[in-house]
């Protein structure tokens, strides 16, 4: 994995094995993404507090890895998960975290 351009982190875009859906994007160091592959759950690096986190430790809405993917220029991961618990991923309560569409003044052509 290339770190060196987001000062030692990289983007994961999280999807519903399933379904397809965009579930969130976090960010992973290297100890985020060995840890992810390593116990089967994805962990993230949190740039506000500076730590390691994983997914659903505390609401119990946890995303279990069932394929993880690098993009051409090995700077991002797609994480493909299983959600677990109540199925809920964003900390609002949203299936999702991509809930609200943006719309142009004019709306689209």
């Amino acid at each position: 994995m290339d770190y060196s351009k987001l000062n030692g982190l990289v983007p994961a875009v999280v999807q519903d094995e399933e379904s397809g859906e965009v579930l969130m994007v976090g960010f992973m160091n290297a100890q985020a993404l060995d840890r992810t592959l390593a116990s089967g759950f994805v962990t993230f690096f949190s740039r506000t507090r500076g730590a390691l986190w994983t997914k659903g430790e505390t609401s119990g809405n946890r995303l279990a890895v069932r394929r993880v993917l690098v993009d051409c220029d090995e700077d991002t991961v797609l994480v493909r998960v299983e959600r677990l618990g109540g199925g809920t991923v964003c900390h609002t309560g949203e299936r999702s975290c991509f809930f609200r569409e943006l719309v142009p003044r004019g709306g689209w052509a």
